[in-house]
């Protein structure tokens, strides 16, 4: 299964909303708090082709996109095949 890491920060409703989605999942995930290091912020827009919205959410390094792309993973039956695959 591929790794989930999560770009977040303080007060980010779309953040927690992803965090329940994943957790009613049953899925692990780490988060990075861009507030938290300098540099984290920069490292998520590089990563994420200059997005600057959070969250940013990667399977591994494929870029799923933020809190609606996620969502529409999970609606669409898709999330737990896209981490196997």
């Amino acid at each position: 299964m591929k790794k989930i890491l999560m770009y977040s920060g303080p007060m980010c409703n779309f953040c927690e909303a992803a965090k329940r989605l994943l957790d009613r999942n049953k899925l692990k995930y780490d988060v990075k708090d861009i507030t938290s290091e300098d540099g984290l912020r920069e490292e998520m827009i590089k990563k994420s082709n200059g997005r600057r919205t959070i969250p940013q959410i990667f399977f591994d390094e494929d870029h799923i996109g933020g809190y609606q792309e996620l969502r529409e993973l999970e609606k669409s039956g898709n999330l737990i095949q896209f981490l196997n695959n």
